[in-house]
């Protein structure tokens, strides 16, 4: 029954997409006065502790949590911090319907989706991506982005996302569910999802999906649909629940000096500052500073030099030869030459 009203509210006060890089939430002020309280966010601060930011100081008449989740203190104020008695599993989807009022008695009902608490997301790199898409009457071969863990953990909460020329918007492409994975797997992102079988595998069998560049060995995961995502000049990058980048990737079609748009040049910035991508010389990165992706196809992909370790520069990265592309698997070593 629980689930039913929040489908049916998330219907009503129309849930954001789950392509924002926010929290999907929706807010809905009673009453029609002014200077009602605005809802701002909502963030897992450790396991058992809850946020929940407005514009003023709110007090809490009512919390929903979705599992149900025995709360045992909340505390108002313009961040209401909740505490939980139970700590959920790591990046474990959750709903809150909650409503509020300031002292003029301005109510605000908010229905907000977060996830639990990770501290536990395992250090990984993009190790391969394919920027092209190709249909034949043989395959249809998906662009897709690959990660491998240099140590374990649990992916839950953790955020993909692309930028690029065509696309302003910072797209969360991904967000990973709870899933135990070991050091040195391999997990492919595939970015459309065209044929039958094709699964995302949280449990053991990695052998469960489906669709062509799936692989037997390696975990895989499908993005619905069918809109291209991801193009030859573009920017992937993860995070995690505090917007630290884990991994990231700069990509350009040409060298040229400086980026077409400026959203590109502010996200160059953000992973400079981060130490997530920079130039040889240590400074933010230009196209130039990128890695070249002319020549990739549909099985020429972009890859990671395995046998090196990682700078967080282009030098780590080849373009592999027509027909040697290894999702879910270690990289081909064979190039391509122009």
């Amino acid at each position: 029954m629980k689930k039913s009203i929040f489908l049916l509210l998330s219907v009503c006060f129309a849930f954001a997409s789950c392509l924002t890089e926010d929290p999907v939430t929706a807010a809905l002020m009673l009453g029609g006065k002014s200077q009602a309280p605005v809802f701002l966010n909502c963030r897992t601060v450790s396991e058992n502790e809850i946020e929940f930011e407005f514009s003023h100081a709110v007090n809490i008449t009512s919390l929903i949590l979705d599992p149900d989740i025995k709360i045992l203190s909340i505390e108002d104020g313009n961040t209401v911090k909740v505490q939980i008695e139970e700590t959920a599993e790591p990046g474990r989807l959750i709903y809150a319907d909650l409503l509020a009022e300031d002292e003029k008695k301005n109510t605000v009902n908010v229905l907000a989706r977060f996830r639990s608490r990770n501290n536990r997301m395992p250090e990984l790199v993009i190790n391969e991506i394919c920027t092209e898409y190709s249909r034949s009457n043989t395959a249809i071969r998906t662009e897709f982005i690959e990660f491998k863990t240099l140590s374990a953990g649990n992916l839950g909460a953790m955020r993909v996302f692309i930028l690029g020329n065509t696309n302003a918007a910072k797209l969360t492409v991904y967000e990973f569910s709870p899933v135990e994975v070991g050091k040195g797997e391999y997990i492919t992102l595939h970015l459309r999802t065209l044929e039958a079988g094709c699964k995302d595998e949280y449990g053991s069998n990695l052998a469960e999906s489906g669709g062509t560049n799936s692989s037997p060995t390696g975990r895989d995961f499908w993005f619905p649909g069918n809109a291209k995502l991801l193009h030859k000049t573009g920017i992937v990058y993860v995070l995690d629940q505090d917007d630290n980048v884990l991994a990231s990737i700069m990509m350009s079609e040409k060298p040229d000096s400086w980026w077409a748009k400026d959203y590109m040049a502010d996200a160059a910035e953000f992973l400079f500052k981060q130490g997530a991508w920079v130039s040889l010389e240590g400074k933010i990165c230009s196209p130039a500073d990128a890695v070249i992706t002319t020549g990739t196809t549909a099985t020429r992909t972009v890859c990671r030099d395995e046998t090196l370790e990682n700078t967080n520069t282009a030098t780590d990265w080849y373009i592999t030869a027509t027909s040697s592309l290894t999702p879910g698997k270690p990289n081909n070593p064979k190039r391509y030459v122009n």
